[in-house]
């Protein structure tokens, strides 16, 4: 989604809460993208001990470190994000383990 005004063209206050709750959009629907991603993985997880991958876990939230930093945002931030994230998702991976098979 392409900027409707870039920061220093917003004349107030709620111009800019207009584009930051576009961006928070934009951002959900990313994060229900990347949760279908996350679910299609199980066909390549053929039992419940496949959903944590530590070491997958460990390199991921690393990358993000780095692109938090590109970004000058607190990459200790960012991991924490992540890690709700990851643990949500592992979670919903994990739900899908218990449900009864048909």
């Amino acid at each position: 989604m392409k900027p409707c005004k870039l920061p220093d063209q917003c004349s107030s206050l709620a111009e800019v809460r207009l584009e930051i709750d576009r961006i928070d959009r934009s951002i959900i629907a990313a994060l229900g993208e990347r949760r279908h991603y996350v679910m299609a993985a199980l066909k390549f997880k053929p039992s419940i001990s496949q959903v944590a991958a530590p070491e997958r876990v460990a390199a991921m939230i690393e990358t993000r470190r780095t692109w938090a930093d590109e970004e000058r945002i607190n990459p200790d931030v960012v991991e924490k994000v992540y890690r709700a994230l990851v643990d949500y998702f592992t979670a919903e991976e994990q739900a899908h383990w218990s449900e009864p098979k048909r």
